[in-house]
């Protein structure tokens, strides 16, 4: 807990880096040279030491630490690394561009890099997928709509759409280009994505592709000026403050690129602003430097603030009126995209990032609540009025199904993910386990019943998305352990009888995971199949989980809790935290993971705080600070 402490910055929050593959330093350094600005010697040094050391022995990059080598991550990697200067023939070049060819050259990579490749005249760009601006003009009603894909989907789509229509390419000497990892000459390439066997309606939206790509120069030019427009003002409006539009790299990437093609000078305040957001998630470790997809203080603000109260801090600590400061203070009070579905909905949620106002989230809203809650807020009758309304946000934002997205309601439009452009699977914010879990959670600390309709809707949806495993899927963590630990910390709460089969199920798979070190262990392989699923190196962050879990179905005396105890106390560092190398974060399962260096410092924290209190008590502060009675806090109105 000194640890954590310490790691707390003057104004209250916590903030520790967020790692994702060499995909986003990559497109860094690719950024910087579309919008012709000069890297310094040593950041680029440090960014291509970063990449460099990242390296499979293959020759590739992967997607995670000790992942499969993926051929986009690498086209990427020995693009960005060509740019800083490395000689193609130099041996770390000369085996990641063999690997590719072997795989069937860069033709083989995603939509994403393929608009790289094209925006520096590598790859032509009629090979990308369809994307007309005139999408921005488009009814609600018809099958693709702005507000029918995420909030992460729509601010790189919007950027992009501008992209697609003015087609820059940015000029690079014959040297610098990455021709030659192709297996037959790039301008000739046409249609890449190609129909599939038995996929009717994929191959419906490939020939609706292709047949877009033959009319768009037929397609009137005012129409296509009044999208364009339309987009540049989406764009502005959502860019305004400091956290850059969307808060993640690829949005703002794309944003100022769209500015600098329509013309913007580097001197304009959108302009500068955008490019401030891209460089202030540059960070540097030693002699590396890397660029983060985001931030994420809110986040980490919660879950330390979690930890260290139920580790034992006092509710008085300055540490803790601090860090519920910082946190109100990032309460949203702006309407945003969500409204479109919700709009006599009162805002009250909480973002990610430092700012990312039209875009608050469910999954951050109830963690804020719920530590809150456990710095006794409620009991000391603070900002009730407040907290009322982050509360009734989440109850707004409930899907249809019962479960809770992220960032959208009912956003279940599932065959889009089968146009071209949706080749990473990732265009929508479904419904999902782990944070339908966290809000009732929430929901069942402020004093709601099970028969509370909301969490009775939801603990149905839980029910029906249990696998047959007897674990739960983690959309935004790795993976069956954090979906697990998720779902099994809210039937607790709702007041679920532990002793039932799907419960007693979920908690005997758990324990059969356990590794012989004590610990637990999850790969992101297992998104590409549960089969993967087989025990590898234990982490600090997954076990914490795991006995997490355990603890809520009970199992604080079984000898599974007990060498789970015994692993985080064997492992801890001389600093007080612990080390973590391994990716437990997820982005988008299958094509981006994340490493939060945060999750191997507060959660074995939380963990052994839990056990504690539980073995010496009876309870976690989580139980004792659950409200007997629930506020009086009126449902919100839904559309």
């Amino acid at each position: 807990m000194d640890h954590l402490l310490s790691l707390q910055g003057a104004e209250g929050y916590w903030v520790f880096d967020l790692e994702a593959d060499v995909t986003i330093p990559s497109e860094y350094i690719l950024l910087q040279r579309f919008l012709g600005r000069a890297i310094k010697p040593e950041l680029g040094e440090s960014i291509g030491r970063y990449i460099r050391r990242r390296q499979n022995p293959d020759g590739a990059w992967p997607l995670y630490a000790d992942g499969f080598s993926d051929i986009s991550t690498t086209v990427k990697a020995y693009f960005a690394l060509k740019l800083l200067g490395d000689p193609p023939d130099a041996p770390h070049m000369a085996k990641a561009r063999q690997l590719v060819l072997s795989l069937g050259g860069a033709s083989r990579v995603n939509v994403f890099t393929r608009i790289a490749l094209a925006l520096f005249g590598q790859i032509p760009w009629r090979t990308t997928p369809a994307m007309p601006a005139e999408i921005m003009l488009l009814p609600k009603w018809f099958f693709f709509h702005l507000q029918k894909v995420s909030y992460w989907s729509r601010t790189v789509i919007v950027p992009l759409l501008i992209l697609y229509a003015k087609k820059p390419v940015c000029p690079l000497e014959a040297e610098e280009g990455v021709r030659e990892l192709f297996l037959s000459p790039p301008d000739s390439l046409h249609d890449i994505d190609g129909f599939v066997p038995g996929r009717l309606r994929k191959n419906l939206f490939v020939l609706l592709d292709r047949m877009l790509k033959r009319i768009d120069r037929f397609l009137p030019t005012t129409k296509r000026e009044k999208a364009i427009r339309l987009a540049e003002r989406w764009i502005i409006e959502r860019m305004q403050g400091e956290g850059g539009i969307g808060g993640i790299f690829p949005a703002m990437a794309n944003a100022v690129m769209a500015l600098k093609v329509l013309g913007y000078p580097d001197q304009h305040p959108d302009f500068v602003r955008g490019i401030k957001a891209v460089d202030d998630l540059l960070r540097s470790r030693g002699d590396e430097s890397f660029c983060q997809p985001c931030l994420s203080p809110v986040w980490d603000t919660c879950l330390c603030l979690s930890a260290v109260l139920e580790a034992g801090l006092s509710q008085e600590h300055p540490a803790v009126d601090d860090a519920v400061r910082w946190l109100l203070e990032q309460q949203i009070h702006a309407r945003g995209d969500w409204a479109d579905r919700a709009p006599t909905l009162e805002p009250g949620g909480f973002a990610f990032q430092f700012e990312n106002a039209f875009y608050p989230d469910v999954d951050d809203t109830a963690k804020a609540l719920i530590a809150l809650f456990r710095s006794g807020i409620f009991r000391k009758g603070r900002k009730t009025e407040q907290i009322a309304k982050a509360v009734n946000w989440v109850l707004g934002m409930q899907c249809l199904d019962g479960g809770w997205g992220a960032f959208d309601i009912d956003n279940h439009y599932l065959y889009l993910n089968d146009i071209p452009f949706a080749d990473h699977g990732a265009l929508l914010d479904p419904s999902t386990s782990d944070v339908t879990g966290r809000s009732v959670e929430m929901l069942s600390m402020l004093g709601y019943q099970g028969d509370f309709p909301p969490i009775a809707r939801a603990v149905k949806f839980l029910r029906r998305e249990q696998e047959a495993s007897g674990a739960w899927y983690g959309r935004w963590g790795v993976n069956y352990i954090y979906g697990t630990w998720s779902v099994l910390m809210a039937l607790r709460q709702a007041g679920e009888d532990m002793s039932q089969a799907y419960i007693r199920k979920a908690v005997d798979w758990l324990a059969s995971r356990q590794n012989p070190d004590g610990g637990w262990g999850e790969s992101c392989r297992t998104y590409h199949a549960p089969s993967l699923a087989e025990n590898v190196d234990s982490t600090a962050s997954q076990t914490a989980w795991a006995l997490l879990a355990l603890l809520a179905g009970g199992g604080e005396n079984s000898p599974e809790v007990q060498r789970g105890i015994g692993y985080l106390l064997g492992t801890q560092n001389e600093k007080g935290g612990w080390d973590e190398a391994l990716y437990t974060g997820t982005g988008f399962p299958r094509v981006f993971y994340l490493r939060y260096h945060g999750y191997s410092q507060y959660f074995p924290l939380w963990a052994l705080g839990a056990y504690r209190r539980i073995r010496e008590g009876g309870n976690t502060l989580q139980d004792e600070e659950k409200l007997a009675k629930p506020p009086n806090l009126p449902l919100p109105a839904r559309k």
